[in-house]
C-alpha cells in the first residue's frame, strides 16, 4: 500500500488533476471538497499527508488544519491564492508544515510532498534509533515521539526536526536560517522569519505540560539553543 494523500480542494478541476497526478506518482489519494468531509475522512483512513486548501465551505481551511493538529500528526501542506507573509505565518501557526501559493506546478506539489516525508521519517542524524534524553525531555527518534516526564508532546514533523537538532547539541546557537535549511530542506527556504512560529508552537505545547520555555531559548539578533544546563 502507498503513501494516503488527502487532497482538501472546493475546485473539481483543480482538486481531480492534482489527484490524477499524485496516483501517477505512486499515491494513495483521497479527495474532500470541504473541511468537515475532510475530518471524517482522515478520521476513517489516517492519511500521512494533507493538501489542505485555506478557502473552504462549511469549516475554513485554518479552522480544519487546528482541527487536524487536535486529532493527530500528518503533514500538512496548506495550499492559497494569499501571498503575504502575514498570510503564511498565520497558516504556518495553526500547526501547517510547509505552504504553496496558487499557482503552482503540480511537479513542485509532488517535491514538496517528497521533501515533508523525509522530514517526517528521519531526523538527518546518524544515530537513527536512539533516545535522546535532556533533563526531563526524551525524543525517540525511531518512534518520532516526543516526553516530558511521563506526558507525549505532539509535534507536527517540523517541530520535531527543529527540537531534535537544537537538544542534539545543548548551548549550541543556531542561527534563523540554520534551522530553516534543517527543517524544510535547502531549496524549499522561506523567511526567515517563519521559525519564529515554529518555536513559539514548540514552546506552547511544552507550555501545556507544565515546562516553560527555559529549554528554548532565544539568543536575540541570531537564532536559538537549547539550555546547556538540561545537557544530562
Amino acid at each position: 500500500m502507498g503513501i494516503k494523500v488527502l487532497i482538501v480542494e472546493d475546485e473539481a478541476k483543480i482538486a481531480s488533476l492534482m489527484e490524477s497526478y499524485l496516483q501517477a506518482e505512486g499515491y494513495d489519494c483521497l479527495t474532500a471538497m470541504d473541511g468537515k468531509t475532510a475530518l471524517q475522512l482522515y478520521a476513517q483512513h489516517k492519511p500521512e499527508i494533507v493538501i489542505l486548501d485555506w478557502m473552504l465551505p462549511q469549516l475554513n481551511g485554518l479552522d480544519t488544519c487546528r482541527q487536524l493538529r487536535q486529532t493527530g500528526s500528518p503533514g500538512i501542506i496548506m495550499v492559497t491564492a494569499k501571498s503575504e507573509e502575514a498570510d503564511k505565518i498565520v497558516g504556518l501557526e495553526m500547526g501547517a508544515d510547509d505552504y504553496l501559493t496558487k499557482p503552482f506546478s503540480l511537479r513542485e506539489l509532488s517535491a514538496r510532498i517528497r521533501s515533508l516525508l523525509r522530514r517526517m521519517n528521519h531526523t538527518g542524524n546518524d544515530g537513527a534509533g536512539a533516545v535522546l534524553r535532556r533533563g526531563d525531555l526524551t525524543i525517540d527518534e525511531s518512534s518520532l515521539q516526543v516526553f516530558i516526564g511521563d506526558q507525549e508532546l505532539h509535534l507536527t514533523p517540523t517541530e520535531f526536526r527543529l527540537l531534535h537538532l537544537l537538544a542534539s547539541k545543548p548551548g549550541r546557537v543556531y542561527s534563523r536560517m540554520q534551522l530553516l535549511r534543517h527543517a524544510f530542506e535547502e531549496e524549499f527556504i522561506v523567511d526567515e522569519r517563519t521559525v519564529d512560529s515554529h518555536i513559539s508552537k514548540l514552546r506552547k505545547k511544552m507550555e501545556k505540560v507544565g515546562r516553560t520555555a527555559d529549554y528554548i531559548q532565544t539568543v536575540y539578533g541570531f537564532g536559538y539553543r537549547f539550555g546547556a544546563e538540561h545537557e544530562n
